[in-house]
């Protein structure tokens, strides 16, 4: 298994693995804006997270350390340490006139992230079938 972890862990599997837990909690955000669309006042749920992977796997920045305990490290992140965060968006737009969900945009934004989710889960079913026939040692 260690054998398995250290191979699997240098190729873009731990990112791609990553990108599917943002679009499940993508999905589920955009489940609840879907099922709140008629509710005065609700504001939206958005997920950030491909913007923190950019700079994760951005070589061009330097990986930062802290030097003090309790300062925030500078620099490019471990990719360990990206995580999807949902946050309320405090967009002022009320395109529903109830609140700030746009049912059009809404399904725009659900079939997006179903397509993103298909994409990650067959790109990690190839990545591991060509590190496995490589492993078996098949061309």
């Amino acid at each position: 298994m260690f054998l398995k972890d250290a191979i699997f862990s240098r190729t873009s599997i731990p990112a791609v693995e990553k990108s599917l837990d943002a679009a499940a909690l993508r999905g589920r955000a955009i489940a609840g804006n879907i099922a709140n669309a008629a509710t005065p006042g609700y504001q939206r749920i958005e997920v950030e997270f491909e913007s923190r992977l950019r700079a994760a796997l951005d070589k061009r920045i330097p990986k930062g350390e802290g030097d003090q305990p309790g300062h925030l490290p500078a620099g490019r992140p471990d990719l360990e340490q990206v995580l999807p965060t949902a946050f309320r968006s405090l967009d002022p737009v009320k395109p529903g006139e109830v609140n700030n969900v746009d049912i059009d945009m809404e399904m725009g934004k659900l079939a997006e992230n179903r397509l993103l989710f298909n994409f990650g889960v067959k790109l990690i079913g190839a990545r591991k079938t060509d590190i496995m026939s490589a492993i078996k040692g098949h061309a």
